[in-house]
């Protein structure tokens, strides 16, 4: 695969056979974010598990302390009172079944997070199919099937972030921007991977985290190590 003059030139101040420490693995995660953007600082956990099997499955979420840098969209679908509760916690776009039907009809997904309260999960049901595949199908375990939706937008306007395992046992989360220096990005990177690490499964065995890999939006990967 060709790579860029700039990613080239960055990918020479990594050595690619070397597990870094977190602090200087994170400070060369923003030397070598080169891009002129405030590119995101990227974490990568390769874990020993078969995301085949139920019963191995990771999958939660995590307030980071710092945030995550992003201004993040919500769309809430409720009805009634937790409706205009949505709208008065700083919800920015609210509805039922009209918002579910312009996702249908026109694959609206202009928004970063979706929460939805349990009784309306039959409707929210219709549109798993265009959710799910981008991450924004609302999840009990995740905190956006709620009916507390107050908490929950807040929670996710703070930073709150989800973490799941993909196809190939791997799990990929922002831990923030790179002006966020790097003690506070340190600090988001040990919330995650606590989070991660306690939420190992009974049924894995063997080595749990294979690899951990940090990188900026356009950077080079940096091996990293858990400081337990």
């Amino acid at each position: 695969m060709k790579r860029g003059k700039n990613y080239n030139n960055a990918a020479e101040k990594v050595e690619r056979s070397k597990i870094y420490e977190v602090e200087e693995a994170l400070g060369l995660a923003i030397e070598t974010a080169t891009a002129k953007f405030d590119e995101t600082i990227e974490l990568h956990v390769k874990l020993g598990v078969d995301p085949k099997n139920a019963d191995q499955q990771v999958r939660g979420s995590v307030v980071l302390p710092n945030g995550t840098g992003k201004n993040v969209k919500v769309l809430v679908i409720a009805k009634g009172d937790k409706a205009e509760i949505a709208k008065e916690n700083g919800a920015d776009f609210v509805g039922a079944e009209d918002v579910i039907d312009k996702i249908m009809k026109e694959n609206w997904l202009d928004f970063d997070a979706c929460i939805t309260t349990p009784d309306m999960m039959g409707l929210v049901g219709r549109i798993a199919r265009v959710l799910g595949p981008r991450g924004l199908m609302p999840n009990p375990k995740s905190g956006t099937v709620t009916p507390d939706v107050a908490k929950a937008i807040k929670d996710i306007k703070a930073g709150k972030v989800e973490y799941r395992l993909d196809k190939f046992g791997i799990i990929h989360v922002a831990i923030g921007k790179k002006s966020f220096g790097v003690q506070k990005l340190q600090e988001n990177y040990d919330t995650i991977m606590d989070a991660i690490v306690k939420a190992k499964p009974q049924a894995a065995k063997g080595v749990y985290l294979k690899s951990i890999t940090v990188a900026s939006t356009m950077g080079p990967g940096i091996k990293t190590t858990y400081r337990v």
